[in-house]
């Protein structure tokens, strides 16, 4: 794995003045990453990881990634391992039987809402037991942008995802450090560094609410090609009362 000289301000730049503008990463902090498999998470661990040990930061905090088995038959964890490990971290697996409760037992018709609670939970108390203080999740500005439209064409509600989020029952804070990366910058990243993907058996997958508003704004794009970076200027002078929702 390398990377050149423009990587640093299509991504390292962005994580660095997203994490010092909304504090997202302390000196001595325990940071779990959440790892689905997906391009998003790698991404996350791979760049954190270099912050960490380059301490671009100025300080120095600890990673320990974490992912879960959601109980879905087929599902080959190793590539994951292996990229933990040539980076330096045993990875945390934890089993679930979310799969079974979410589409066996309870047989959802939208089971998004659920899984994303349960899965959730899980992280955060495996988190916490691992000595924690903080975990990353890897949405960024495309996730962002869609999180807007969705609240605001469902629910009336003109906000996103907070940067970060303190959570009081498990007293770990939530926070996303690709907040301003395009998912496009994401995808090219992984394809020429080669960082693994594994294949998510979900047949909920592709087929969400979430799909059809990241085509909405895919073709909002293509008349108005700079609403990504409109967006992030929006987030940027904007207050948190102002577009995130207050949460504690």
């Amino acid at each position: 794995m390398s990377f050149k000289k423009k990587d640093n301000q299509l991504y390292y730049n962005p994580i660095r003045r997203a994490i010092l503008n909304h504090t997202l990463i302390e000196p001595g902090d325990k940071v779990a990453i959440g790892l689905s498999g997906g391009k998003d998470s790698s991404s996350l661990l791979y760049f954190l990881d270099t912050i960490a040990k380059q301490q671009r930061l100025g300080f120095s905090f600890e990673i320990v990634p974490i992912s879960l088995d959601m109980g879905f038959e087929g599902v080959d964890l190793q590539p994951l391992r292996a990229f933990c490990q040539r980076l330096g971290y045993d990875l945390e697996v934890v089993p679930t039987k979310i799969a079974e409760v979410v589409f066996d037992i309870r047989k959802e018709q939208s089971p998004c809402s659920l899984c994303a609670k349960l899965r959730r939970g899980i992280l955060y108390n495996k988190a916490r037991e691992l000595g924690c203080n903080k975990v990353a999740l890897g949405h960024h500005l495309d996730d962002a942008i869609e999180t807007y439209f969705m609240n605001f064409l469902f629910h009336g509600k003109l906000n996103s995802f907070e940067p970060k989020s303190y959570l009081s029952k498990t007293e770990v804070t939530l926070i996303r450090p690709l907040l301003y990366i395009p998912e496009q910058e994401i995808i090219r990243f992984v394809k020429r560094e080669e960082l693994p993907i594994v294949f998510n058996p979900c047949p909920a997958d592709k087929k969400t609410k979430r799909e059809e508003i990241k085509g909405f704004v895919e073709n909002i794009a293509k008349t108005y090609p700079d609403v990504r970076q409109k967006f992030l200027m929006g987030m940027e002078q904007g207050t948190a009362a102002d577009f995130w929702p207050l949460k504690k």
